[in-house]
């Protein structure tokens, strides 16, 4: 049995290999109910009215790492799948697997995280299991959530409802995420390194909500990086990206990281920022909405929709052009 046969560890990457598995083994058995287009969460209508319903897995190592830990990633991963659907989170689910012999000092920070992770994304956590395993099966702490919103009014999003020249958001730096797990993985230490940008963007959603008609799609970019995608909003379409290499916003602590380990930040995960497509006409608005709060105060307009079909195109600092493609493995395995 070779490894075709196998699942890699490169199949969770968020690249080629984790969305031909998922059409293959999923999206062929579950993928015409509300599974179908593989949206970060699901809307399901209850007593006449709909709500986004999601769920979220999360296995990352370290632990805990710069700017933040498994807890509170998990309540921001949660949120944030609910939140670029058009929704407002309300309730969590918390399961907790735990190996045995992990410190309780450690599990109570993790819990500390979560709580105040959940306070400040205004959401509940609602329900919750707690399993234990024997040493060596579990790497310390697993955490399983799921999460349901309120369907926000206005927002009808589709990768199909892209138009030429609609523009591209980015609400800050990318990459920090992926990158400050890497470091502390490996034990690099740049001085003033990247912090992981794991925090809430649903207040950016909100702030969208008078637009909502001119939002095309959202979403956040988070295995597989802005990369990926990019790529999926355009995979058989009839329209392509074009994004300014000058115009993307990257940390001076990321960009050292990638400059010594020769990574594209564009294929690095962020767990606290989002990506927006709008109309050109909203954009403008959309992005000082944006740049006045907290969370969007980096935020930049990065490209556009073009006509070049299925492409996803950077212009360089030079002038020149390249395609961005999809990582077919996995960079960086365990980020989330």
């Amino acid at each position: 049995m070779g490894d075709g046969d196998r699942i890699l560890l490169a199949h969770g990457g968020g690249g080629q290999l984790s969305r031909e598995l998922i059409d293959r083994e999923i999206v062929s058995r579950f993928g015409d109910g509300p599974l179908k287009g593989l949206p970060d969460g699901a809307t399901v209508p209850v007593a006449g009215s709909e709500v986004v319903f999601t769920t979220d897995s999360f296995v990352v190592q370290p632990i805990e790492f710069p700017g933040g830990n498994i807890g509170d990633l998990a309540v921001h991963g949660t949120v944030n799948d609910l939140a670029v659907c058009g929704a407002k989170p309300r309730w969590l689910s918390l399961g907790l697997i735990l190996e045995e012999g992990v410190e309780l000092d450690l599990l109570r920070r993790v819990l500390d995280s979560i709580k105040t992770a959940a306070d400040d994304s205004g959401v509940v956590v609602a329900t919750g299991d707690t399993k234990v395993v024997a040493r060596g099966q579990c790497d310390g702490m697993f955490i399983n959530t799921a999460g349901i919103g309120d369907k926000l009014p206005g927002f009808e999003l589709s990768p199909e409802t892209l138009q030429e020249g609609d523009h591209i958001l980015v609400s800050g730096p990318i990459a920090d995420h992926g990158f400050a797990v890497l470091a502390s993985r490996e034990n690099i230490h740049i001085q003033n390194g990247p912090q992981s940008d794991s925090a809430p963007v649903h207040r950016l959603v909100q702030a969208a909500t008078e637009h909502a008609g001119e939002v095309r799609f959202m979403r956040d970019p988070t295995r597989g990086g802005l990369a990926s995608v990019l790529n999926e909003m355009v995979e058989g379409a009839d329209v392509g990206i074009q994004i300014m290499e000058e115009s993307i916003p990257i940390s001076s602590g990321a960009h050292a990281v990638s400059e010594l380990l020769g990574l594209d930040p564009l294929h690095v995960a962020s767990e606290g920022r989002m990506l927006m497509v709008c109309s050109a006409d909203a954009a403008s608005v959309l992005l000082a909405a944006w740049q006045a709060m907290p969370e969007g105060s980096g935020a930049k307009d990065i490209g556009a929709v073009t006509t070049e079909a299925g492409r996803v195109v950077l212009e360089t600092l030079m002038g020149g052009h390249r395609l961005v493609d999809v990582p077919r493995g996995e960079l960086l395995p365990r980020i989330c």
